[in-house]
């Protein structure tokens, strides 16, 4: 993960993390109980059916509280009852297509959802660390061919990247308005397409590869030449956690971050798709199903230096391993293994891989 932080520092921690039910967050979850953290969550149930948050059986050795974050009242009591000393905030309507059929309810959750966030924070005296966790897709996306820097323009043009562009500059203004003169620091986190075990949400290309093969489909591949950055899930959860806890240390590391692999895993949906039959085996294969429908950027990439040479942050598996480790995790799923103890093994062969 990094070079330069040790993540022994989050052994007694009390950490609130809100969207801990969904795909990052739960397993985000499992690796701060794994490092020893004192969890407590704030999220609506479990978004999928499968549902990873009850597969990895995390619920039982942390404070897991169902609520939305559009309601600050109750959001403000557990933060009165947790005192967290560290918030990531990964609650979020994370889903483009979706944003197009929902919008009021996706700024709704991804802008007032913040507000209420940094409003709670703003309140308990016992936060010192707060991450935002955004999207690549913050950036005004011109279609070229170089990445995003972390001073480019915000302006996401769908519904969803347009509200968490809105996120980020709520996060800058109760910096600058509030939680810097309070000694709380404050980032935000820009992360490129993640990938790994136990994400079941619709329209994501790993997911859909695997329900066409549980179902022994073909696979349909809706954007074939769009380009992004795809990283296995614990590459940008290390990053979270550096950068929270690097802060809470020392506040003149706090700012904006882009957090993405090398320039070498910007790969096509369809190269996704290819690697992933590889892996997989037994015959997979894949279609395109170019069909139209609403507008997603099709070239994507990050700058990702300044987290480079803030904290000496580099991605290790490449997207060849992020793939394979993926592809391992629902082939022992669908195998009917037990999901807690594999997500384990795979924490700590990452964090072995990496110390």
């Amino acid at each position: 993960m990094s070079n330069t932080f040790d993540f022994s520092f989050y052994k007694g921690k009390k950490v609130l993390v809100t969207g801990h039910t969904g795909f990052k967050g739960s397993w985000l979850c499992r690796l701060l109980l794994k490092l020893g953290a004192e969890v407590t969550g704030y999220a609506l149930e479990p978004p999928t059916q499968p549902d990873l948050f009850r597969l990895l059986d995390v619920e039982s050795q942390m404070h897991s509280v169902t609520g939305d974050i559009r309601d600050l009242e109750k959001m403000k009591q557990v933060f009165a009852e947790a005192q967290p000393e560290i918030v990531l905030h990964l609650a979020a309507q994370p889903i483009v297509r979706e944003s197009y059929k929902n919008p009021v309810y996706t700024y709704e959750t991804n802008v007032m959802g913040t507000v209420n966030i940094l409003e709670a924070v703003r309140q308990c005296k016992s936060v010192k660390s707060f991450l935002n966790v955004t999207t690549d897709k913050v950036y005004r996306n011109n279609e070229w061919e170089w990445g995003y820097r972390e001073t480019d323009e915000l302006d996401g043009y769908d519904p969803y990247s347009n509200s968490k562009s809105c996120s980020e500059l709520v996060t800058h203004s109760y910096e600058k308005a509030f939680l810097k003169e309070l000694g709380i620091a404050v980032s935000t986190a820009r992360a490129g397409n993640v990938i790994g075990g136990g994400d079941f949400a619709a329209d994501r290309i790993v997911p859909d590869c695997v329900r066409a093969i549980a179902d022994g489909k073909k696979i349909a591949v809706r954007n074939p030449h769009s380009t992004r950055p795809y990283q296995h899930v614990l590459e940008p959860l290390g990053a979270y956690l550096m950068i929270a806890g690097s802060q809470y240390e020392d506040a003149s590391r706090a700012g904006a971050y882009n957090v993405g692999p090398g320039d070498d895993d910007c790969i096509t949906t369809g190269t996704l798709a290819d690697i992933f039959c590889e892996a997989w085996g037994e015959g997979a294969s894949w279609e395109n199903l170019c069909q139209g429908g609403p507008h997603e950027a099709n070239f994507l990439k990050l700058d990702c230096s300044r987290i480079r040479s803030t904290f000496g942050w580099k991605p290790h598996w490449q997207v060849k391993e992020a793939i394979f480790q993926t592809v391992k995790w629902y082939q022992a799923w669908l195998d009917g293994d037990d999901m807690a103890a594999f997500t384990d093994r795979q924490i700590e062969e990452y964090l072995t891989q990496n110390r």
